[in-house]
């Protein structure tokens, strides 16, 4: 017994420097030759168990320099400055073309006397709505507008000399829906069909716009046609083109060519304006406008000449507006005498804004 005790006792006791003698030397030789570059040469993996190369996503070629990408950064920050100096002039302003572009539900409220030249002796009250429909981001609207046919052009300071050729029987009231398609880089489109008011004279209308604005140097181009019908004047046809540049941080000049044809008066009106807008502050700014009117229908001939000075003042918060307008028309009835009128205008604007 005791013999077979100690025997055993040496077996195992030879065994176990044996055993920490491989675990000394073959680990850690494995893990160092896991960092270390062998020097045997690798052996190429047989083809059939590689991995199928990926083929590379095509490169698309590269834009070569041109020695006018310096221009780049300059031309973008005019283009937004130019636009959105502009912008800020028409949203002030109204007008017509303000109230048209507006994402908003509004109502406008206006009542205009003219006192000289073109006076009709009492107030010419004008309204327009402009309701956005729900669920239809912003495209589909409901317009209430008062003489619709008027409604194509896009000078804030028109309506103030033009009431003495439009005698107030001949006021009308148009109802319509409009549809506006989104805005397409530059482009954009509206499309709009009513009826004028009251419903028991079938008076129907429809109207097809198309706007382009584009920077052009250290100008912006915009470009407006409008298509339309009336039941009252047959088809016709507005272009109107506009040219913005800034002067300065305060003042922006247009250039405003605006031509009207009607087919059944074979007639084509022409307007040519000039105007700088000043902002003075925040509450008030003004408009000095030069313009020529021409027809060309019994003959080609212009019918006034105008000058005029626009004030338009910020009464209260953003929706109480008052305009004064001294002006001096050179007209063809009078023999192109100068004679003087002055325009006052009240404007409410009911939307969204306080």
């Amino acid at each position: 017994m005791f013999l077979f005790v100690k025997r055993k006792s040496v077996c195992s006791i030879s065994l176990s420097p044996s055993l920490l003698l491989a675990i000394a030397l073959l680990f850690p030789l494995r893990l160092l030759g896991a960092d270390q570059p062998s020097s045997q040469p690798r052996q190429s993996v047989p083809k059939a168990r590689q991995a199928a190369p990926q083929p590379e996503p095509p490169v698309p070629p590269a834009e070569q320099s041109d020695s006018f990408d310096s221009l780049d950064a300059p031309r973008a920050y005019m283009t937004e400055k130019i636009i959105s100096f502009a912008n800020y002039m028409d949203r002030f302003f109204g007008g017509n073309r303000h109230y048209q572009e507006s994402n908003q539900s509004v109502f406008m409220l206006d009542m205009t006397r003219i006192v000289g030249y073109g006076d009709n002796h009492k107030f010419d009250l004008s309204g327009k709505i402009n309701l956005r429909l729900p669920g239809t981001e912003g495209r589909l609207r409901l317009w209430l507008e008062t003489d619709p046919e008027n409604e194509i052009f896009d000078d804030p300071t028109r309506d103030t000399h033009t009431l003495q050729n439009r005698p107030a029987a001949k006021r009308s009231t148009g109802l319509a829906a409009r549809y506006t398609t989104a805005e397409e880089k530059a482009w954009r489109f509206t499309t709009d069909a009513g009826i004028k008011l009251p419903i028991t004279r079938l008076d129907p209308f429809a109207r097809v716009k198309a706007e382009y604005s584009t920077p052009v140097g250290d100008w912006r181009l915009k470009a407006a046609e409008s298509v339309y019908w009336f039941n009252t004047l047959g088809v016709g046809e507005t272009t109107q083109v506009d040219l913005d540049r800034i002067l300065s941080s305060s003042r922006l000049f247009r250039s405003s060519s605006n031509a009207t044809w009607l087919k059944d008066k074979h007639n084509l009106d022409l307007v040519q304006s000039f105007s700088v807008y000043h902002t003075v502050n925040n509450r008030s700014a003004l408009i000095y406008q030069v313009s020529a009117n021409w027809i060309t229908n019994p003959s080609f001939q212009a019918t006034d000449y105008v000058a005029l000075v626009f004030y338009r003042y910020r009464v209260h918060q953003k929706w109480l507006f008052l305009e004064l307008s001294p002006q001096l028309h050179f007209p063809h009835d009078k023999h192109y005498d100068a004679s003087p009128a002055f325009s006052l205008r009240l404007e409410a604007l009911f939307d969204e804004s306080k």
